[in-house]
């Protein structure tokens, strides 16, 4: 898996390949998870995501829960596949998908 952050004014796009699950989920958190103080969107880019686990999908509702007060977490670029767990599990209700 690997990670490539673009910053905006108070924007923050990351880019994730590869798979999000239980291995890979604590370094996402690790290398996120401190950036969220400084931002008001959280953009992941995850066009190269090939799986996401339930472990992925509490990494990325852990950033929603930090910035829902004062901003927004977007997924965009999702195959299909991870639409289908987004819609499985309702992540599509909370998390804005594009």
């Amino acid at each position: 898996m690997n990670i490539r952050k673009v910053y905006g004014e108070s924007e923050l796009t990351v880019y994730i390949n590869g798979k999000l699950d239980a291995s890979t989920a604590p370094q996402v958190k690790q290398e996120i998870k401190p950036e969220l103080k400084n931002i008001n969107s959280l953009i992941l880019d995850i066009a190269d995501l090939e799986y996401i686990s339930s472990a992925g999908l509490r990494v990325i509702l852990s950033f929603h829960k930090k910035l829902k007060s004062k901003g927004t977490v977007t997924i965009r670029n999702a195959n299909k596949n991870i639409i289908d767990i987004f819609d499985l599990t309702g992540f599509n209700k909370i998390i804005n998908i594009e």
